[in-house]
């Protein structure tokens, strides 16, 4: 038998330790709130972690698939518009006004344009989006390596994982003035996922600019984790070194609600 590893079990694993932590999340949300069982509950989450790169490795490539794979439509997930004013003004000028942001534990903090993301060196990829509701899609994605993006920052020594802050408000529709209290989506990855050769800021899906429903002007694109884990409409990157001091403390939107924070497949 060869040794090299089946990325058929490899899916079969994140699919399994998936569904085990959507049956802790639907029956035992008020349980992880004891802090005995969520400290548990994290132990258990970084054994998951560290065994996933164990068996597939760290650098091993989520599966790629032809053209003829690529679903007629990409099914959009999560938020499909922003809404907000300073979006709307955005996206009317096609983001030329648009900045992404790099700072944090950095040597060299970064504003770039969307034409300075794509003169850099390009990756296309055809990829599944696994959602944790339990549906998947093919499309193919371009964009930009985030390690030549970090690269260019400089990580200091104690940096250990990156924040991707979005322009997607998570409360009701009707702002008001009160939009600054709304909290919006926000997630992380560690050094080894963010510097995957497949971890990208996407800013086409199949050959065409991002549309709005599906995170514009900038998508992460993580192929090795689920769907969550893909924040959209990314707007500052910064590098830290532990979640504390960052909203719910727990490095994501949904893993402040409960979600496991190691979404890997």
């Amino acid at each position: 038998m060869s040794s090299k590893f089946d990325p058929r079990r490899r899916r079969f694993l994140g699919r399994g330790l998936a569904a085990a932590s959507a049956l802790l999340l639907s029956g035992c949300y008020d349980l992880t709130q004891k802090g005995w069982v969520r400290k548990t509950l994290v132990s258990a989450e970084n054994l998951t972690r560290a065994t996933q790169r164990a068996i597939a490795g760290r650098h091993t490539l989520a599966p790629e698939y032809s053209k003829a794979d690529i679903a007629p439509v990409f099914r959009p997930n999560g938020t499909l518009n922003p809404g907000t004013d300073f979006y709307n003004a955005l996206a009317a000028n096609a983001f030329r006004d648009f900045r992404l942001e790099v700072t944090g534990l950095v040597d060299r903090p970064l504003k770039l344009s969307l034409a300075d993301l794509r003169k850099m060196p390009a990756r296309t990829q055809i990829t599944r989006h696994d959602c944790v509701e339990g549906w998947s899609c093919i499309g193919q994605w371009k964009g930009v390596q985030l390690a030549r993006i970090l690269a260019l920052a400089g990580p200091k020594d104690n940096a250990r994982y990156v924040m991707f802050y979005c322009m997607d408000p998570m409360g009701d529709s009707d702002y008001g003035d009160d939009i600054r209290q709304v909290p919006f989506y926000y997630e992380s990855l560690d050094l080894i996922e963010a510097t995957h050769p497949q971890t990208i800021l996407a800013y086409e899906l199949n050959g065409k600019p991002l549309p709005v429903a599906n995170g514009a002007p900038l998508r992460l694109r993580a192929e090795r984790q689920l769907g969550y884990k893909q924040a959209k409409y990314v707007e500052r990157i910064e590098l830290v070194e532990s979640f504390n001091h960052i909203q719910g403390g727990n490095g994501g939107y949904w893993e402040d609600q409960g979600y496991d924070w190691w979404g890997g497949i």
